[in-house]
């Protein structure tokens, strides 16, 4: 029973640790992903090196891990609000051109970033930016004033269908 509880108490850690360290730092990678790769692979190495003494117990902790992934997945599939503590929540940057300077440092994000990130989508001048999404996974959306849909495009989901 120690076991279950070390490795549950270290998974909790690992997950507190990614969020707090920001969504810039996991891109590509869920949190969970990257918790179950990185301890996946310790707890394997430990039971291969024979650190834990027992077949068992390793296989119990990563039976342990596997089962926190496995439940916090559904519960973050299910329900929304488990799914916005989890995952996080995509944030917005910049609104019609302006640079929301609180959430910048909120996120522990440089300006120098978002220009950055404005480029590589080919806007040269954030003035052209309607909005700028810094998504959960640490990757930016830009969508720029040319971006609005024109007459002829289909409904976005959720819009007024008159």
């Amino acid at each position: 029973m120690d076991i279950v509880i070390r490795a549950a108490v270290v998974f909790v850690l690992l997950w507190f640790v990614l969020r707090v360290s920001g969504k810039r730092q996991v891109t590509q990678l869920s949190a969970f992903e990257l918790i179950l790769l990185v301890t996946l692979g310790d707890l394997i190495s430990q039971t291969v090196l024979q650190e834990d003494l027992s077949l068992t117990g390793g296989t119990l902790a990563v039976a342990t891990f596997t089962l926190l992934s496995v439940l916090l997945s559904w519960l973050s599939w299910r329900f929304r609000r488990p799914r916005r503590l989890l995952e996080g929540e995509p944030t917005i940057l910049v609104k019609d051109g302006h640079v929301d300077d609180t959430v910048l440092r909120y996120e522990r994000l440089p300006v120098d970033d978002v220009l950055a990130a404005a480029r590589e989508h080919g806007v040269r001048d954030l003035a052209a930016v309607d909005l700028m999404v810094l998504e959960a996974d640490g990757t930016f959306s830009v969508f720029t004033r040319s971006d609005a849909a024109s007459p002829g495009d289909p409904p976005r989901r959720g819009s007024d269908v008159s």
